[in-house]
C-alpha cells in the first residue's frame, strides 16, 4: 500500500490545505525591495555616525564602543531602517472591549514614527479582524461577564500567593475537573500564563538525554521550553510526515550522538492551528507514527481549542480521535474563551507530576478568580451546561464564517494560506512596502487588522492575518471583504493564478505545498 492510500484510511474526511507558491516575479521584485531598503539603511546608518541624522535608538555608548555589544547590530539594524518606517501598524492603543467591533485611540507620529502623540480623538465602531476572539467571548455584558463580575465581589481580584502555598482557591479546582471533562482526559492542571504554559512545563517534561522533535514553525513558547529543557533538538519539516519519519527512525537506529545509547525520551511537540500558517496539524498521522515509534506527543492546542470540532473540543475533536492517544494536552484560555492562561491535560499520574515540578505551578502567582470564572462560564456554555444552546449556535457559526470568508478571498484571486477550516487566514503581501500601506489602507476602511513581516515570517512572505470570529455578522464579514478587494486592487495583492470560481479539490492530498517538498 503506497503512502496517499494509507494515509486515506487515518481521515474520515478530506483535509484540504492550500500553500500557493508565490510567483517568481514577485519573489524578484520582493528580493530587490528589501535589498534597496538595505541599501538606504546602510546610508542612513553613514549619517547617523557622522551626526547628520539624528538616531533615537538605543545605541551602545561612545565610551563603551570596546566592551562586548550589549546590542545585536543586525537586530538593531533592521528596527532603525526597515521596521521603523512601519511602526504604525502594531501597538495601536485599544479603548474598549476588543470584540467584533472596538475602538481605537488616534495617534500621530511627529517624527516619522520614533515617538506617538494621541490626539484626543477615538476611532469608533472599527471591524476586528485581529483578535483571536474566535468564538466571540470577549465581551463586557452577558452571563459571562456577569459571573466575572460576582467572582471579584466575592474573591477579589487578585490572590498574591501561588497554588502550593494559600493561594488554591474552589474555583481553581473546579476549573480543572471542568478542563478534565471538556478534554476527555483523567486530570488537567491550569497556570495563570498561557506562555508559560509551555516554557515552564516541557522543561520539567524532558532533560539531559531525551530527544524533542518539534515542527520548524512551532510558536516561540515551545521552542524555548525545548531548549530551556536541556534535551537535544531536532526540526523537522512544516506538517511534512516523511521528515518526521526519517527523523524517528534515525532515533531509534542511531540512538544518542557518540555513546549510540536508546533515547531516554522522545517527544514529538506540534500545535493544533498553526497561527502564522493557518494550517491544521495532521494529527492522525502524528498519532500512527508515535504508536509505531513508542515516541510520546505534546500537542499545543492555544488556537484550535474552541475553535475546531463539532464540540469545540480542538484538533482531536475534529479528527474525531480519542483523547488518550495524546499524552500531553495543552491550550490557551487566551483565544476562544476570552480569558487568560493555559491548561495541560493528560493521566492523572502526569498531572500530580506537574503540581510537584512544574516552574508555573510552584513559583508563579495562582490564576486571578475572574478570569478563572470567566473560563468556567464560558466552557459550560460551549459544553452546553449552561441549559442553552448559544455555546452550539456559536461553533456553527464561526464554521459558517470561516468557509465563507476564505472563499470569498480565495474567489477574489488572493493567495491565502492554511486549512479550509481553520478561523485563522493569512493573506500573503510579500513585498516590505505593501505591509504598512495595506494596515493603512484598511484603517482607512474602518477594518482592524494584524500584518506580519520578517521575523516573524520568512523574509519573502509577508502577510496579513484575519481571525474570524463567530461574533461577526454577515454584515461585517461582507464590509471587510469588500475593502479587503479594494485595497487589494489599489496595491495589486491578487496574485493567484490558481482558478478562482473552481474548486480547490476535494482529495486529501490536493495540496498547492510550498512547505513541503
Amino acid at each position: 500500500m503506497n503512502h496517499h492510500a494509507s494515509c486515506t484510511l487515518l481521515y474520515k474526511k478530506p483535509f484540504v490545505e492550500s500553500f500557493e507558491e508565490t510567483p517568481l516575479l514577485v519573489a524578484v521584485l520582493t528580493y530587490m525591495g528589501y535589498g534597496i531598503l538595505t541599501i538606504f539603511g546602510y546610508l542612513r546608518d553613514f549619517l547617523r555616525d557622522w551626526k547628520f541624522e539624528k538616531c533615537h535608538l538605543a545605541r551602545e555608548r561612545e565610551e563603551q564602543k570596546d566592551f562586548v555589544p550589549l546590542y545585536q547590530d543586525f537586530e538593531n539594524f533592521y528596527t532603525r531602517n526597515l521596521y521603523m518606517r512601519i511602526r504604525d501598524n502594531w501597538n495601536r492603543p485599544i479603548c474598549s472591549v476588543p470584540g467584533a467591533k472596538m475602538d481605537l485611540v488616534e495617534r500621530v507620529t511627529p517624527d516619522y514614527n520614533w515617538t506617538f502623540e494621541h490626539t484626543g480623538n477615538v476611532l469608533k465602531d472599527v471591524i476586528n479582524m485581529g483578535s483571536y476572539n474566535y468564538l466571540g467571548f470577549a465581551e463586557n455584558t452577558g452571563t459571562c461577564a456577569d459571573a466575572a463580575s460576582e467572582c471579584t465581589v466575592k474573591y477579589g481580584v487578585g490572590v498574591s500567593s501561588t497554588r502550593q502555598e494559600i493561594g488554591n482557591l474552589d474555583k481553581h479546582e473546579e476549573l480543572e475537573k471542568l478542563v478534565a471533562g471538556f478534554l476527555g482526559v483523567e486530570s488537567s492542571m491550569a497556570f495563570g500564563m498561557g506562555f508559560a504554559t509551555n516554557s515552564m512545563n516541557i522543561p520539567a517534561l524532558t532533560g539531559k538525554g531525551c530527544l524533542i522533535l518539534s515542527d520548524e514553525l512551532n510558536h516561540a513558547s515551545l521552542v524555548l521550553g525545548a531548549r530551556l529543557s536541556g534535551s537535544t533538538i531536532r526540526v523537522f519539516k512544516h506538517n511534512n510526515m516523511q521528515s518526521l519519519e526519517k527523523l524517528l527512525r534515525d532515533a531509534i537506529v542511531h540512538g544518542q550522538p557518540r555513546t549510540h545509547r536508546p533515547w531516554k525520551k522522545i517527544l514529538i511537540l506540534v500545535e493544533g492551528i498553526y497561527s502564522m500558517e493557518g494550517s491544521i496539524v495532521r494529527l492522525p498521522e502524528v498519532i500512527a507514527l508515535k504508536k509505531k515509534y513508542e515516541a510520546y506527543l505534546y500537542l499545543d492546542e492555544a488556537h484550535s481549542i474552541g475553535a475546531l470540532g463539532p464540540r469545540g473540543r480542538g484538533v482531536v475533536d475534529y479528527f474525531g480521535l480519542d483523547p488518550s492517544d495524546v499524552d500531553i494536552m495543552m491550550g490557551t484560555f487566551t483565544k476562544s474563551f476570552g480569558a487568560a492562561g493555559g491548561y495541560i491535560g493528560g493521566k492523572k499520574e502526569l498531572i500530580d507530576y506537574l503540581r510537584l515540578h512544574s516552574h508555573s505551578a510552584i513559583h508563579a502567582t495562582s490564576m486571578s478568580p475572574p478570569i478563572t470564572q470567566q473560563i468556567i462560564t464560558s466552557m459550560k456554555c460551549i459544553m452546553g451546561e449552561d441549559g442553552t444552546t448559544l455555546g452550539q449556535e456559536r461553533l456553527c457559526q464561526l464554521s459558517e464564517n470561516t468557509t465563507y470568508f476564505r472563499r470569498r478571498l480565495h474567489e477574489m484571486g488572493f493567495i491565502i494560506y492554511g486549512n479550509n477550516d481553520s478561523p485563522v487566514v493569512p493573506l500573503m503581501l510579500y513585498m516590505p512596502a505593501k505591509i504598512g500601506a495595506f494596515g493603512r489602507e484598511m484603517l482607512k476602511r474602518n477594518i482592524g487588522t494584524v500584518v506580519v513581516g520578517f521575523p516573524a515570517t520568512p523574509i519573502i512572505e509577508s502577510r496579513a492575518r484575519f481571525c474570524v470570529s463567530a461574533a461577526h455578522t454577515r454584515e461585517m464579514l461582507d464590509k471587510a471583504l469588500n475593502a479587503i478587494s479594494e485595497v487589494g486592487d489599489l496595491l495589486q495583492l491578487k496574485y493567484s493564478r490558481k482558478n478562482r470560481h473552481g474548486s480547490e479539490g476535494t482529495d486529501c492530498f490536493s495540496f498547492l505545498e510550498s512547505h513541503q517538498d
